[in-house]
């Protein structure tokens, strides 16, 4: 089996979405707890409108870097969003929620894809947000908000995330999907 063509951190592409990485955390950050009720259960938090652009974002990255830039994009965000983080007196339990979240969530979800590697694309990125998706908004809500909001508010916090992350990457897996089959 040929093994696949070296890719390069450097190049524009991996650049380019891991900028957009990070900046999809930042923005997911820096609007954590405004919230929005859903008609009928839940409440969105903005924060996750541009937090479920990363899944997405970080399975191209994958695909255009490889795995080397996937931890670069992480380590990037977790750096960017810290210092940002730091600046602006976020709290530290958000800062703390948000790092963990991250790390274990990014970790999941690349861990999953990376063993998929050989499927296609499509199962690749629905397994790795399956994992990724529900572990990145249980362990931020309960780490963030737990003692400061009723638990019927975080559970509704959650679901939300959950759903709305779901659509999100979806709706951006099939446009880029589209996109990239147009091109060939």
């Amino acid at each position: 089996m040929k093994s696949p063509p070296a890719r390069s951190l450097l190049a524009p592409l991996p650049l380019l979405l891991i900028a957009l990485y990070a900046l999809s955390i930042l923005l997911a950050n820096l609007t954590l707890n405004t919230f929005v009720p859903l008609p009928l259960y839940g409440l969105l938090s903005v924060g996750t409108i541009f937090f479920a652009a990363v899944f997405t974002l970080r399975d191209r990255i994958h695909r255009a870097g490889g795995l080397n830039a996937v931890y670069v994009a992480i380590a990037a965000a977790l750096i960017v969003n810290t210092v940002v983080a730091l600046l602006t007196g976020t709290p530290w339990r958000f800062i703390g929620a948000s790092f963990l979240a991250i790390l274990a969530g990014e970790l999941a979800d690349t861990a999953v894809y990376q063993r998929l590697i050989q499927r296609s694309w499509w199962t690749r990125v629905l397994a790795s947000n399956a994992v990724s998706v529900p572990l990145d908004s249980v362990l931020f809500n309960l780490l963030a908000f737990w003692g400061d909001m009723p638990a019927s508010q975080i559970a509704q916090i959650i679901f939300a995330d959950i759903v709305i992350k779901y659509l999100i990457a979806a709706l951006f897996a099939f446009r880029i999907r589209r996109a990239a089959r147009a091109a060939t």
